[in-house]
């Protein structure tokens, strides 16, 4: 490759347009400011990790960008969507189709098996049942559970939940999984093997990860890391 190859590819990801754009937000409950003025973008396939002590403002953040919460001020554009200002309607479709959310207790829901819990959120964006069907297998195969299709979220263990979980996350093809402490309630061993599994998987689908972590380990296995302290990023 020549020189001239090389600066085109490095222009050519200089002018990759942000997936996500977060832009002055604000956001506060009564007279406590939370968030101050937040300011950050996430392009489409990188890894982002948020750390910052508890009660600085990041499950506040977390809330934002899923769309549950609104900012006083700012805007969050996902693509070309404005989630500030988006309709219920728009913020729905939103999250049926483009984001999805990992938890620190998984929520696997428990009266269904490891297979249907993976395939309820393609049933939900009204995909037809032989693509769920076919999504279900590559995904249980992906995370090395197939033989666990069958199996109810109580006979799992931590690990082998939250690997079910990253699975569900991934069924719809979603564009930015937003991952809320995913491996907090894991053993070191567990924890190690998720976020393995959460970078192949998103670098292999070019899904974007933005990670709420109090861990080290974890920020690490991210593209870079944002700190965020009363509510700013500092």
């Amino acid at each position: 490759m020549n020189s001239e190859t090389v600066a085109e590819n490095i222009e050519i990801k200089k002018a990759q347009p942000n997936l996500l754009q977060v832009e002055h937000v604000c956001k506060a409950y009564g007279k406590q400011m939370i968030l101050k003025d937040v300011s950050f973008s996430i392009q489409p396939g990188e890894r982002v990790a948020l750390m910052g002590p508890s009660g600085s403002g990041k499950s506040t953040l977390l809330n934002l960008l899923s769309g549950i919460d609104r900012p006083d001020s700012g805007t969050i554009m996902l693509s070309s969507n404005d989630l500030a200002q988006a309709s219920a309607t728009t913020l729905t479709h939103i999250r049926r189709h483009h984001i999805s959310t990992i938890f620190q207790f998984f929520h696997l829901l428990p009266t269904l098996t490891a297979a249907e819990n993976i395939e309820i959120s393609m049933q939900i964006a009204g995909m037809p049942a032989p693509v769920r069907k076919e999504r279900v297998a590559q995904l249980l195969e992906a995370v090395e559970l197939t033989s666990h299709a069958n199996a109810l979220p109580d006979t799992l263990s931590g690990g082998e939940s939250q690997r079910i979980a990253i699975a569900r996350a991934l069924a719809h093809r979603p564009k930015l999984i937003l991952a809320d402490e995913p491996t907090g309630s894991l053993d070191s061993k567990s924890g190690r093997k998720t976020l393995d599994l959460l970078k192949k998987l998103t670098e292999k689908h070019q899904i974007a990860l933005f990670l709420v972590t109090h861990s080290p380990d974890a920020a690490a296995s991210c593209d870079r890391t944002l700190n965020l302290h009363d509510g700013a990023l500092v």
